[in-house]
């Protein structure tokens, strides 16, 4: 069942049949460039597990990113809460997304996040939601521009889970959209 759909895309729960496409993402290389940690066979099954029950539990977590014709499950894009005080709100809930390399520049996260982004705001009256990514991750920065969220540039910070081992890794940008951005139509 989708959580929600758009024209070419269904973001649902995760199924068995994803397992396999849920660990790839997250222990390919180019996907994973901007983490600090490659997760394991069994941290993967462990993190899918996680996913899996917390959606069906809350609603909330980074859903299956599925072909609307086929069902293949290309990544994933979702609404999750995050824990990071002193820096986001108790209660703050971010969107985020990984999607296999081969279905890169296709349009699919931006079209997939706009979705979600619209469904938070109106259908769970989530008042803002936060997006971050390392402040080199070019990729997922332009995605957070063309969904039209504002860049916090005085809120920027250093992940505090991000390993003093990976100093390229710490800066983030932080991005948020609320209804009023939303509503604007500032996407491109």
């Amino acid at each position: 069942m989708s959580i929600v759909e758009t024209e070419r895309l269904a973001l649902r729960n995760w199924q068995e049949e994803d397992r396999n496409l849920f660990r790839e993402i997250n222990r390919d290389e180019r996907v994973m460039q901007f983490f600090p940690v490659r997760r394991s066979h069994a941290d993967c099954d462990l993190l899918f597990d996680r996913n899996r029950d917390m959606i069906a539990e809350t609603g909330l977590g980074f859903y299956a990113l599925a072909d609307r014709q086929t069902d293949e499950a290309m990544g994933f894009c979702g609404l999750a809460p995050v824990d990071l005080p002193g820096i986001l709100p108790d209660g703050s809930v971010e969107i985020g997304w990984r999607l296999a390399t081969r279905f890169w520049g296709q349009g699919y996260v931006t079209e997939a996040a706009a979705r979600l982004l619209d469904h938070a705001t109106a259908a769970l009256a989530i008042p803002e939601v936060y997006a971050f990514a390392v402040q080199d991750n070019e990729r997922s920065i332009a995605v957070m521009r063309r969904l039209g969220m504002q860049h916090l540039v005085d809120r920027d910070f250093d992940h505090p889970k991000v390993p003093d081992t990976h100093p390229h890794l710490k800066r983030h940008v932080l991005y948020r959209a609320t209804a009023e951005i939303l509503g604007t139509g500032k996407r491109r």
